[in-house]
């Protein structure tokens, strides 16, 4: 039973596993523009502001990642399903000031999962397009993280990308490398449900426990906790 099981997520057509990845790519969108427009509330910013911050957030990393791809015009800007998402999830913090009705905890895990989606996501479509194990990982990293540096940008943030902050772009480096090896084993399903596994899983003991990599010689372990979400 356990055999027929891998089996079948081994077998997923060229055409399921392209829908599989738009979808993934879509919900860490949506994710994304929600997170930039929590973080435009902090600001005090209008709706533009608000739109700008969680646009870019949504779609930041995608266009970054198809631009390097050199495989036709950023989905982003051929697809208005992309624009449509990344708008509702902005909208959504705009109208619902929703750091006063979820917990940190929540907001944690929407992060967490947006990063880890979006670094499977990002790792597929590369080797969808025919390039190797190397290139997958950077641009899934690239995808899961570039949209949220160019927010943290515009903000007048340090990118969590940069440090200083419970494991970020660790966590999508290690996701995009479970999916490329799960996709060389010719399971890419199993690498979609065991990236993301293990990325929200890992980004959650980082942010409980203040799990961040060495900032100098001198860096020593500690359990500080990143205040914002």
């Amino acid at each position: 039973m356990k055999g027929d099981a891998v089996s079948v997520a081994g077998s997923l057509s060229p055409e399921s596993l392209t829908e599989l990845t738009r979808a993934l790519d879509l919900s860490g969108v949506f994710a994304n523009g929600t997170l930039g427009g929590v973080l435009a509330r902090t600001r005090r910013l209008d709706l533009f502001g608000f739109l700008v911050i969680g646009i870019v957030s949504g779609l930041g990393g995608g266009i970054l990642r198809d631009t390097l791809l050199q495989h036709g015009t950023p989905v982003a800007l051929t697809d208005y399903t992309y624009l449509t998402v990344a708008t509702a999830g902005t909208l959504l913090a705009f109208v619902a000031d929703l750091s006063r009705h979820t917990s940190g905890r929540t907001f944690h895990l929407l992060d967490a999962a947006a990063l880890s989606v979006w670094a499977v996501a990002g790792a597929q479509k590369t080797l969808d397009v025919g390039l190797g194990w190397l290139p997958a990982v950077l641009l899934g990293t690239i995808t899961a993280v570039g949209g949220g540096a160019i927010r943290d940008l515009l903000l007048a943030r340090t990118p969590s990308v940069f440090g200083g902050t419970p494991l970020y772009a660790t966590v999508a480096v290690l996701v995009s490398t479970v999916m490329v090896v799960c996709s060389r084993l010719g399971a890419p399903t199993v690498g979609v449900l065991a990236g993301i596994t293990v990325g929200v899983s890992l980004r959650l003991a980082a942010l409980t426990w203040g799990w961040r990599l060495p900032g100098s010689r001198d860096w020593r372990p500690g359990s500080a906790k990143d205040p914002e979400p």
